[in-house]
């Protein structure tokens, strides 16, 4: 896989991310999905500290971009 394709699947999943709202679910089907969230979440938590990790073994920082004025 190329690496612009690799940027693209990575913005691809963000985008996705953002578009989910668990603010107007009701707590019932919150609840009930809890544990697919939950295994969602941490799976998304392993795999970006998987992926810093290799970033800063190598010497280079992870830097937040600066906010568009």
């Amino acid at each position: 896989m190329s690496t612009n394709d690799v940027i693209a699947r990575l913005d691809a999943a963000v985008s996705a991310l953002g578009d989910v709202d668990v603010s107007g679910w009701d707590d019932t089907v919150l609840a009930e999905h809890l544990n697919d969230l939950s295994a969602a979440l941490v799976a998304v938590d392993g795999q970006l500290a998987r992926l810093a990790e290799a970033i800063r073994t190598r010497g280079l920082q992870i830097v937040e971009p600066p906010i568009a004025a």
